[in-house]
Order: structure tokens, then sequence, then C-alpha cells
């Protein structure tokens, strides 16, 4: 019941703002300043049915998740180092936090000097989200019980085990936080990077044509793709990284 009133409120909510933007276009009566919704889904519509909206989609998304997927690697092994040696932990720490720090923009510019626009969108998605897998994974290895870990050396269980039954349960929440956080970041900072870059078929690519034609319509039915691509992989990661925490408490 509590989640058929939650849906029906989200649903409301949304048509409350697409009221707002149909009334906000009318009163323009330029459309190349604030397109109506209803134009929009028909520009996306007709977008379904071109080959090269697909390929767009699928090749930005490969890009990033390659980043993505790259960072975890990344931020696991260093994560591990460093909370097994506090002078790594150390010397991680200044870059760890220029990163965090140092604007988007910059990083895409600069990175644009040392490779090619195709492999910039994966490169900074890694970039983007190190810092946060990194730091989640450490925090959760570090808040791990040290006296479930002594008191599995006394009974003497095997590696697996210490990992399933105390590192896993300990770790998953953290990683499932920073996971969600980073891969939204790494998402929109690839597609920021994709329209300075302009890589070819890309969904920056599409996006910096939409701005250069003044195609508000367009500009709009490709940025409804990427809050599409980026709510559904965040629901699909978050859906597996649930099932792989329940997994692990039956397993317990």
């Amino acid at each position: 019941m509590a989640r058929s009133k939650r849906r029906e409120m989200k649903i409301q909510t949304v048509l409350f703002w697409l009221l707002v933007w149909e009334l906000g276009s009318r009163s323009l009566h330029q459309e190349i300043l604030l397109v109506s919704p209803f134009s929009v889904i028909r520009r996306f519509s007709v977008l379904l049915r071109e080959r090269e909206f697909y390929i767009s989609a699928l090749l930005s998304t490969g890009r990033i998740l390659q980043g993505f997927f790259l960072a975890e690697l990344f931020a696991l092994f260093l994560a591990a180092l460093s909370a097994r040696f506090r002078f790594a932990a150390e010397m991680l720490r200044p870059p760890i936090a220029a990163i965090r720090a140092v604007p988007v923009a910059s990083f895409i510019i600069l990175i644009l000097v040392w490779v090619p626009s195709r492999k910039l969108s994966a490169s900074i998605s890694f970039l983007m989200a190190l810092p946060i897998l990194y730091e989640g994974l450490l925090t959760g290895i570090r808040e791990c019980d040290r006296e479930l870990l002594e008191m599995a050396q006394v009974f003497r269980l095997s590696p697996w085990e210490q990992l399933k039954t105390i590192w896993f349960p300990a770790v998953l929440p953290y990683f499932r936080s920073a996971t969600v956080t980073a891969l939204g970041l790494s998402w929109k900072a690839g597609i920021a990077a994709e329209v300075i870059g302009l890589p070819k078929h890309s969904i920056g690519e599409q996006l910096y044509n939409a701005k250069i034609y003044l195609d508000t319509a367009d500009l709009f039915a490709w940025t409804l793709l990427i809050v599409l691509l980026s709510a559904g992989l965040q629901r699909l990661f978050e859906t597996m990284l649930r099932r792989g925490m329940e997994r692990m408490e039956r397993l317990q």
C-alpha cells in the first residue's frame, strides 16, 4: 500500500512539472528558447527509428562504463593497499584530493592533449569515479570488525570463508553507496567530455550539433536519452548490489 502511494506521488510530481514546462513554453511562444514537452517526445520518437541514435547511445555508454569499471578495479587495489600500509594511504591522499578538487573541464582539456578524443570520455569517467570508489572501499575495509578477524584466525577460517562472512558484509554497504554516486558522476562527466572532444558517433557529438543548429527539440531529446540511460544504469547497479548483499547474508 505504501509503495503504491509513493508511486502515485511520483507520477503526480512528474505530471506537475511537465505541466509547468508546457505552460512556460506556451508563455514564451519561442520553441527555440523553451521547447514544448510534446515536441521533445515527438522528436524522441523519431530518433528511436534512426540507426545513428542506437550507435551513439551504445558507443557512449560503452566508453563511459569502460572508464567506470576500470576505476572500480583500481579503487579496489588502491584501497586494499592503503588499508594494509599506512605509507600508501598517506602517499595517495594528495592525488586523490587533487582529483576531487580540480574542475572537470580542466581535466577534459588537459587529457585531450594526451589522448585521442575517442578515449576522452573513458578517461574522464575513470578519473571522476576513482576518488569516490577508493574512499568508499577504504572506509568499508577500515570499518571491518577486527575482533571478528581475530576470531577467524583463532578458528582457522580459510581466506574465502573470511571474505564471505566478514569482509563482504562489512565492505558491500560502503561499496554500494560509492558505486551509485560514482556512476552518476562518471556519466555526466563522460558526456561533458564528449561535448568537448566530439568523438564520432557519440551522444556528446549529437548534443553539440543540436546546439550549433539551434535545434532545441533535438537537444532536449538527446538530454532525455542521457537521463533515461543514467537512471536505468543506476537502477541496474543498485539491484545487482542489493541482490549481492542479500546473497551474502544468506551465505552467513
